[in-house]
This record gives structure tokens, C-alpha cells and sequence, in this order.
């Protein structure tokens, strides 16, 4: 008898526990999150933004007139697209330029080389460089080499990224990328090339952001084109003195300001409380930014409009694009700082930057008082092709980084498939051909589906 009273209880907890998270959505609101992922699945929303975003504004470099025709655009779109409120806050940026680059091998045969300045690069001399190149297969073989055995020359890091569909390649190689002119310069050296933080074989070089060290030279720093750094390897491996004569001109204009552009559609319960989805609105001055992050710009900006046209949520639902991400996420450091006393109102946040490729997983990361939702979130992305991750550990994307490290908040990554995304990051190969219209349907779907639950959960979610 007592067996059978506790196995009773069991049963009728479970039961319990069913009921209270089918408690989270009644039908009526699954009914609605339906509705807007059929919606958003079928509409070209999405497309026709980012479109238009990449078509007439093109490459949006901070700063730059672009920058300012992007802000324009993106306040204009949300204005038209009803949102309840459209703002900008400011931010500003170490502002940067670059004019002209080239180079080419002159020994042991003269060739040309496709290479690119690493954002904030300084220059070469106006009638360029020139010297033999060092190989270094890795950063760290970089650093140990001996002291002024760089004098005179040019160190080239041959690092190669690996690639995967979650982009886990991308760490490593970026370290290079980061302090690789500064590790270089330490030795000696009169400018520092790398091979392209990239999975691509095309001959396009990928640039990035760079950073250089108070007290340490700062010499020229570059990124070569795949193809054009097995070349070099070739030569050097097999046993050829080579020299590079390689010419960049670039500028450091000082502080610069931009903007974060912010839409919202207001809630009806809790309008103090949010959902921030959003991406970062510039972009490399290369390509048109179309994977990165015009995508993701305009597929939130859809998603949060899709789920307006059916209902509005008892949270509010936020769309940030952020301001110069690329020169140092220094739009997201604003907004986080900006709102760092209210950081607690937020109820769920994720970002698209990561190209436009399927949403193949869905992850959280918040307490365990929020799983209910977040698995009854799980259950209507699934006829998304969304399958979902419980570990409960979600990192985000790059402008939710201050987020993390100022609270815990509660954040979601829907990660897509960036099998080929770095063929095309951060180059001039970045343009609205590599976007697959269907594929951005989903995205924005699913974007959809998550935003509108969880801001209209019957729990307000919170971080660990």
C-alpha cells in the first residue's frame, strides 16, 4: 500500500509539474506563436531589408558617411515598420581608415600577393616596405623566438583555421590576428602579415581587427590570402630567400561617434520588461556586409515586426543594432554601460551575427527556475528543423559580451550553421548573392517564435 501511495504521489506530481509548465502558454497563445512562424516563414520581410540595406548603403565602415546613411536607414525602416518606439543613443569609437594596399613578391621570382590591412593598422612609409619574410606556423612559435631576430624583416604567420559548422576554428586564429603585430614587433620586425582568419580557397583576403601595445613599436599589420600564403609557404619551405615589398596607407582618426539604433514594440503587462534581439548595423569596408551583420539586422528587425502584426506580448520585444562592433564592440559597451541599472529588466537576449545560414540549434543559458520555458520555447521551434542543446550554457553573440560580464542575465544563442561562413568573413566576398532567401526565412522565424515567447511567458526568465 505504501508503494502504491508514493508511486500515486509520483505520478500525480509529474502530473503536477506537466500542468504547471503548460501553464507558461495557454492555446490560445501557442495558436498565435503559430501563426507568426508560418508567417515569418513565408515572408519576404527579411530579404527586402537586407536588400535594401546592402544595395543602397553598401559597406558601412564607423564613421564613415556610410555609417551615418546606415543609422538614417535603420531609423527610417523601424519607423515605417511600426514600432512604437525608435531611438539612437550614441557611441563613440576609435575612428579609422584605410586608402590603398598592395604587394608583391619580388625574390625569387616577382608576383603579386592579395592582402588586406588588418583593421587599425598603421601605415608603411608612402612608398612602402620591403624585406625577407620569416614563417611562423603559429602565434606562439612567434613568441619564441629569440629576441631582435626579426631586424629588418617581416614575420608571417601561416596558422590554419579549421572549419566546423559552430565556427570553433575561429578563436584560435584570431589570435594572430589580434597581438600578432605587437609579438612581431617585439622581435624586431618591420611589418607583420598573416594568413587570412579564414576556411576559404578563394584569393580573397579576410581582414579584422587588430590591436597594438603601449610601449611596442607599431608596425604594419596584414592579412593574406589563402592561396597567396601557401604560396609563400611553398617558397619558403622549400628552401627560397623570399622578399616581400608590400605598400598600405591608412589613417587613425581619433574618437568617432556613432549610433545605436533602437526600435521596440511596447508590452501590455510588464511594458518595463524586455527581450533584446538585435546585430550589429556596420560593417567592413570589403564587401557590403551582407553575412556580416546586415543578416542579422534585418531578419530581427522582421521577426520582432512579425510577432507585432499578431499580437503584442506582455513584454516588450527590443531591437538593438548595435554601433561599431567591428573596430571593438564598442556600440554594445555603450549600450550595457548606458543601461547598467536597469540591466535587470531584461528577460532574454540574443544576437544574430553569424551570417544567414540555418538556425540548427537552440540554447539557453538562465536559472532553473526558467528551463520550463525555455523548453516549451524548444518545443515550437522544432518544426524549424531547431533541435534542442540542454546544457543550459549559451555564450551569445560578441555585442552581448559586456551583458555577461556586468550581470547575469539570461541569454540564448540560435546557432546557425557556419559551415562556410568564414569563406566569406570579412572580405570583399561578403555581398547579397552568398544569402539564401529561404534560409533567412527561417532564421527570422525562428528569431520570431523565441522572441514572442519568451516575452510572453507567464515566468519572466532570469540569468544563473
Amino acid at each position: 500500500m505504501k508503494f502504491k501511495s508514493l508511486l500515486a504521489f509520483g505520478l500525480l506530481s509529474a502530473g503536477l509539474s506537466t500542468a504547471l509548465q503548460a501553464e507558461e502558454f495557454t492555446t490560445q497563445q501557442l495558436e498565435q506563436v503559430k501563426q507568426v512562424r508560418e508567417a515569418a516563414s513565408h515572408s519576404n520581410l527579411s530579404w527586402q531589408l537586407l536588400e535594401s540595406l546592402t544595395t543602397e548603403v553598401g559597406p558601412r565602415l564607423p564613421g564613415t558617411e556610410n555609417d551615418k546613411k546606415a543609422v538614417a536607414w535603420a531609423q527610417k525602416q523601424l519607423e515605417q515598420l511600426g514600432f512604437d518606439k525608435v531611438w539612437l543613443e550614441e557611441a563613440t569609437f576609435p575612428e579609422w581608415r584605410r586608402y590603398h594596399e598592395s604587394a608583391k613578391i619580388l625574390i625569387p621570382s616577382e608576383q603579386p600577393l592579395h592582402l588586406t590591412a588588418l583593421g587599425n593598422s598603421v601605415s608603411t612609409p608612402k612608398d612602402g616596405l620591403s624585406g625577407e619574410v620569416v614563417l611562423f606556423e603559429t602565434l606562439d612559435e612567434l613568441i619564441a623566438a629569440p629576441d631582435n631576430s626579426l631586424k629588418g624583416k617581416i614575420a608571417f604567420i601561416n596558422y590554419r583555421m579549421n572549419r566546423d559548422i559552430d565556427g570553433n576554428g575561429y578563436g584560435p586564429a584570431v589570435r594572430a590576428r589580434n597581438s600578432g603585430a605587437v609579438e612581431a614587433a617585439k622581435k624586431g620586425a618591420i611589418a607583420y602579415m598573416m594568413r587570412s582568419v579564414s576556411t576559404s580557397h578563394h584569393r580573397f583576403a579576410h581582414t579584422g581587427g587588430s590591436h597594438y601595445k603601449a610601449g611596442v613599436t607599431k608596425i604594419p599589420s596584414t592579412a593574406v590570402a589563402n592561396p597567396d600564403a601557401d604560396q609563400l609557404a611553398r617558397l619558403i619551405n622549400s628552401g627560397h630567400a623570399v622578399k616581400v615589398a608590400l605598400n598600405i596607407q591608412t589613417e587613425d582618426l581619433g574618437e568617432g561617434t556613432s549610433y545605436n539604433v533602437i526600435g521596440e514594440f511596447t508590452g501590455t503587462e510588464f511594458p518595463e520588461q524586455y527581450v533584446l534581439i538585435g546585430g550589429h548595423l556596420d560593417s567592413w569596408d570589403l564587401g557590403t556586409g551582407a553575412l556580416d551583420d546586415g543578416a542579422g539586422v534585418a531578419l530581427t528587425m522582421a521577426a520582432a515586426k512579425h510577432i507585432a502584426d499578431v499580437k503584442r506580448p506582455k513584454r516588450s520585444v527590443r531591437v538593438v543594432l548595435f554601433a561599431a562592433e567591428e573596430l571593438g564592440l564598442w556600440g554594445a559597451k555603450a549600450y550595457f554601460k548606458k543601461h547598467q541599472a536597469e540591466l535587470d529588466r531584461i528577460v532574454a537576449a540574443s544576437e544574430s551575427d553569424f551570417g544567414a545560414d540555418v538556425v540548427y540549434a537552440f540554447e539557453s543559458n538562465v536559472n532553473a527556475a526558467s528551463l520550463p520555458v525555455v523548453r516549451e520555447i524548444a518545443k515550437q521551434l522544432a518544426p524549424l528543423g531547431v533541435t534542442y542543446i540542454g546544457k543550459n550554457s549559451a555564450h551569445g553573440g560578441p555585442d552581448l559580451i559586456p551583458l555577461k560580464n556586468t550581470t547575469s542575465a539570461p541569454i540564448f544563442a540560435l546557432h546557425q550553421d557556419g559551415t562556410d561562413y568564414f569563406d566569406y568573413h570579412h572580405t570583399a566576398d561578403d555581398t547579397l548573392d552568398k544569402v539564401d532567401p529561404a534560409k533567412l526565412k527561417q532564421n527570422t522565424a525562428a528569431y520570431a517564435v523565441f522572441a514572442l515567447m519568451a516575452a510572453d511567458a507567464k515566468t519572466k526568465m532570469a540569468g544563473k
